[in-house]
């Protein structure tokens, strides 16, 4: 939060457009991208349904400007806002042609030079017409529609996730608690903790003992409120989660984080050395999409080796574990959104049921193969 402080300090511009006002120049432009990602960072601009935007969309916010800026720089593109209700039709026209030409020139920027593929551009893309509607809608800086044609292929990637077999594997086999040091065991248990409550890693991290609740013999993970949507969650915790509770709860106040403190890039880099304790570290295919267009990431190009589950593991594979086996052993989706804090709608949500659906259709018909195995070997057998 401290490294956008700073965004606070700058006053809110004051632009006086007349009719005879035909564009704006370059560094109004960056001012007024400023000016954007200040109020959404102070809550000035908020969403939708009111509530405070997140500050990592806000960090999104201050990627992309810093992004275009450097297009800007090293492509020597001088960037224009031209007001639509002051344009004649030819000189309409000719804006058009110009965001049609920075479209081009961007677009090819971040994927030639920057290596971007299809899902990173429309990263930069949707936020840049964001914040193009921002200037319409909420500054009532007639800058016109041309932004809204502009497109880019997207790329559903797959989700990565446990099965029930290895999570049930990292959460009772003796033998890997003893092969382990005392720092992935810290990460096994925040990774076990995680694949079962369903949390965010940036809401998992800042647990204390709060929010933990004993009742009736049983413990719960009690108003865990979502810095992302800002739904409260309550857990009804199982054995070894309580176990894990109780490893770290002792040792802390009800003050203090619940686990100890570890920043979510360093978790990431030691949860992909504990994921080679994963049973079945099987090799991923990584295919990323360049305008369209498949490709193969290797992990090393010169030998061609894939990357494996290990590799792929991130600290969003435990929330992403959790809902998935939840809805593939049955648990009804209203209670699984419940515990996940994702709205009835959600889009992100059925991407889980959709991958949750494909494993249940695999476990089917290797139990059909089975069946029809089984019933050749009786027909053998008489």
């Amino acid at each position: 939060m401290l490294g956008l402080q700073f965004l606070l300090n700058m006053h809110t511009m004051k632009i006086n457009i007349t009719r005879k006002t035909k564009e704006l120049e370059q560094e109004v432009f960056f001012q007024l991208f400023t000016e954007f990602i200040n109020n959404s960072f102070s809550g000035i601009r908020r969403k939708k349904d009111g509530s405070k935007i997140s500050e990592g969309t806000v960090w999104n916010y201050v990627t992309v400007r810093n992004v275009i800026q450097k297009f800007c720089e090293e492509k020597n593109f001088k960037i224009r806002l031209f007001i639509d209700s002051n344009l004649t039709q030819k000189e309409r026209e000719k804006a058009a042609k110009y965001w049609l030409m920075f479209y081009n020139k961007y677009t090819s920027y971040l994927y030639n030079d920057r290596g971007c593929f299809d899902n990173a551009v429309g990263f930069y893309i949707k936020i840049f017409k964001v914040f193009m509607n921002y200037l319409a809608n909420e500054k009532h800086i007639m800058v016109g529609n041309f932004h809204k044609l502009f497109y880019c292929e997207k790329q559903d990637i797959p989700i990565i996730v446990l099965s029930p077999s290895q999570l049930n594997y990292l959460i009772y086999d003796k033998e890997l608690n003893k092969n382990i040091s005392d720092g992935l065991k810290t990460i096994r248990d925040i990774f076990v903790f995680g694949c079962t409550v369903a949390l965010r890693i940036s809401d998992l991290l800042t647990l204390s003992g709060k929010n933990i609740l004993k009742k009736d013999n049983h413990y719960y993970l009690q108003q865990v409120k979502s810095k992302k949507t800002n739904v409260y969650t309550t857990v009804l915790l199982p054995d070894y989660a309580v176990e894990i509770v109780k490893r770290y709860y002792n040792k802390n106040n009800t003050n203090k984080t619940l686990f100890p403190p570890i920043s979510i890039s360093r978790f990431n880099v030691l949860l992909k050395r504990f994921g080679q304790c994963i049973p079945s570290n099987y090799e991923i295919k990584k295919i990323r999409e360049k305008r369209g267009k498949q490709m193969i990431i290797y992990k090393d190009k010169t030998t061609k080796t894939h990357y494996t589950l290990a590799d792929m593991i991130t600290a969003h594979t435990m929330r992403r574990t959790a809902i998935t086996n939840m809805l593939s052993l049955g648990m009804p989706e209203n209670i699984v959104r419940k515990i996940s804090g994702h709205a009835a709608g959600s889009k992100e949500f059925f991407r889980y049921v959709e991958y949750a659906q494909s494993v249940i259709d695999e476990e089917t018909q290797m139990y059909h193969k089975k069946m029809k195995e089984l019933h050749k070997k009786t027909i053998g057998a008489e």
